[in-house]
This record gives C-alpha cells, sequence and structure tokens, in this order.
C-alpha cells in the first residue's frame, strides 16, 4: 500500500503543480477531501482548485520537486521545494517578476487511491520576502 500511495503522491506534484492539470485534481482527490492549511479554514475540492488556480497564474512557471517521502499504513509524509518566478497577480497583488525559492511540507491521508485530506505547511513568509511584498524588521 505505501509504494502505490507514494506514488500517488509523487504523481500529484508533477500533474497538479509541475504541469499545472486542473482535471487531475478529480483524478486523485476524492470529491470530500479536506485540505487543511492553505489558508484561515479548511478548503474543499472546489476551493482547492480556486487557490491551485491563483498559485499557477502568480507562479506559472512553478517547480516543484519533492526532496523525501515517508508512508505509513494510508498516510504519506512529503518534505518538498519550489522555485518559480512571481509573473501573474493570482495572490491579489501586481507581479514583482522576482524568482523565490520555498520550501514545505505536507501530510496525506489516503483511501481507495485518492486524497481524502490534508495538511499543508509552507514557508509562505520566506517567500514573500524574496518578492519584496515584507520586510522583517532589523
Amino acid at each position: 500500500m505505501s509504494i502505490t500511495n507514494k506514488a500517488l503522491i509523487a504523481m500529484w506534484f508533477e500533474e497538479v503543480w509541475n504541469k499545472g492539470r486542473v482535471e487531475a485534481i478529480d483524478g486523485m482527490m476524492a470529491p470530500n477531501c479536506v485540505i487543511h492549511g492553505l489558508g484561515p479554514q479548511a478548503q474543499d475540492i472546489q476551493e482547492f482548485k480556486r487557490f491551485q488556480a491563483a498559485y499557477r497564474d502568480a507562479f506559472p512557471d512553478i517547480t516543484i520537486t519533492v526532496d523525501q517521502t515517508v508512508a505509513e499504513d494510508d498516510l504519506v509524509a512529503v518534505r518538498w521545494s519550489g522555485a518559480a518566478t512571481h509573473r501573474g497577480h493570482g495572490l491579489g497583488f501586481p507581479a514583482t517578476n522576482l524568482p523565490a525559492q520555498f520550501s514545505g511540507m505536507v501530510f496525506a491521508r489516503i483511501e481507495n487511491g485518492k486524497l481524502v485530506e490534508g495538511w499543508n505547511n509552507f514557508d509562505k513568509l520566506g517567500m514573500l520576502q524574496q518578492l519584496g511584498l515584507v520586510a522583517l524588521p532589523a
């Protein structure tokens, strides 16, 4: 089971993020999937599609690399890194045309070959700093 779940997660990052294939979301995510950590409240599949579209608009050249995957039973943990250039307005502010590198982690629960729940954490602050949108006090 773990090998299949690891393969699903690898395919998720490649198809949904690197290739931007929206139709792959429906193929890999259960209709009742719950996603945590991408906004102030949990998201459903339709909200996730809007999130993905906004990020792909902001970062059309996004590349996500799966750095490490660990699986046990129905859970898969992933440590990933990404790079992109901020070229769109999808995040609610004008494109900076600056490159950014960022990283994150996700725990995904999989049932019957589909993602049913996900817990996400990524370095959004670091990304915003690289884009010149946030400056920390000296």
